[in-house]
């Protein structure tokens, strides 16, 4: 089935030649059934880039899903242009009223911030307040589920004595949960970022669980008991060559970073990394999707529960 997307989205043209179905909002409104409502909190600077990434995999399921983009309105995008943001951005005042059946927050790369600091803090506060009881399920992303841990349930966030960056192995650590369903004994996912949580931190929290860890990278994903709040605190989302694109970005910078681990062949930034990622983050995002968002929500919810599941 397909995702239906604002007409002209740029992502659009790349999807289809992917073979991803999607639909666009003409077409959509001669389909008469009940599509799942997702909106997308996107916080990455590169917002083409990272629609892209998340179109790509809310496309590969068997799922009709609408999408709608949200920006912060406290904070001024430097790498999007503005027609971008006013052609296919809402803003919170805007979309406040509605109710979605799912909701993703993105990364953000604001990571050596406390969190109070961040400019948009206390809009992206309101915004977390208000899904608790506008959506039935939040996916929070590397920076977004940080945050997303501090607001709901107050876990901290750690300085990592380097920027943690690669290809890294995890484990389940229950097979049964309906997010890891399918899933491998080792699955591979992507980490970008200079902080961390901890796992006896999150643990300590009786609403939450562990669902899948790494000895390097740590805590990969987390979630509610009833996985209304989900938290993935890599990037299973991202391409083969964004990691790539991170590092010569920093070096260009002079922050002299640590080459990717376990991501070009022979450590080598001149080889093509290969992509051992793509089935797992499909199959992450798909039962999300499935068992958390569209056989959980119900067909015309008025409201929800205002605690932190």
């Amino acid at each position: 089935m397909p995702i239906k997307i604002p007409d002209n989205l740029p992502a659009a043209k790349i999807l289809e030649s992917e073979n991803v179905f999607i639909m666009t909002e003409k077409r959509a409104i001669h389909q008469d059934i009940r599509p799942l409502r997702i909106i997308i909190l996107n916080l990455m600077p590169t917002k083409i880039e990272t629609e892209t990434q998340l179109l790509r995999l809310l496309g590969n399921n068997p799922l009709q899903v609408d999408i709608e983009l949200l920006q912060m309105a406290t904070h001024v995008s430097k790498n999007t242009s503005q027609e971008h943001l006013l052609l296919f951005y809402k803003t919170f005042d805007k979309i406040r009223h509605r109710r979605y059946d799912g909701m993703i927050i993105t990364g953000a790369p604001v990571e050596s911030l406390n969190f109070k600091d961040v400019d948009y803090w206390q809009e992206l506060c309101e915004i977390m307040k208000w899904s608790k009881s506008h959506v039935y399920s939040t996916l929070h992303i590397c920076w977004g589920a940080q945050a997303g841990l501090y607001y709901h349930y107050g876990v901290p966030k750690f300085p990592l004595p380097q920027k943690l960056s690669g290809i890294f192995k995890h484990r389940p650590l229950d097979f049964n949960h309906p997010l890891l369903r399918g899933f491998d004994e080792i699955f591979y996912m992507p980490h970008s970022r200079y902080t961390e949580v901890r796992q006896s931190d999150i643990e300590s929290v009786p609403h939450l669980q562990t669902l899948a860890l790494s000895e390097t990278a740590g805590v990969a994903i987390a979630a509610s008991v009833d996985a209304r709040q989900v938290f993935v605190t890599g990037h299973c989302e991202y391409d083969r060559y964004t990691l790539a694109n991170e590092y010569q970005r920093d070096l260009s910078r002079g922050i002299n970073p640590p080459v990717p681990q376990n991501y070009f062949p022979n450590n080598n930034p001149q080889n093509v990394p290969p992509m051992i990622w793509r089935g797992h983050a499909n199959l992450l995002i798909s039962n999300w999707l499935n068992y958390f968002v569209y056989q959980q929500t119900p067909y015309d919810f008025v409201d929800l529960n205002n605690g932190n599941s």
